[in-house]
């Protein structure tokens, strides 16, 4: 891999983990925090949030399946990041 294309191989790993961080470790718990928002509305704001960011991703009753590979992604994520970013 050339020098351009690490550098921005390492930057893509980079804001793709800063994406995956804040949705679904930061603004998923938080909107429950918000002043006016009860579990209804929360739910609802998240189904909108993660249907515009996994089109066509039919709803699950494997929530918890899905966190858990959130966090591997996120390991994953930092990873292939550190490792891109040492080569």
């Amino acid at each position: 891999m050339t020098s351009a294309g690490l550098t921005i191989a390492t930057a893509v790993t980079f804001v793709w983990l800063g994406m995956v961080l804040a949705i679904s470790f930061i603004e998923a718990p938080l909107k429950f925090t918000a002043p006016g928002v009860d579990l209804r509305i929360g739910l609802g704001i998240g189904r909108i949030v993660f249907r515009a960011l996994n089109m066509d991703a039919p709803r699950s009753r494997t929530h918890v399946a899905y966190i858990g590979m959130e966090v591997l992604k996120v390991a994953a994520l930092i990873t292939v990041g550190a490792m891109l970013f040492a080569a």
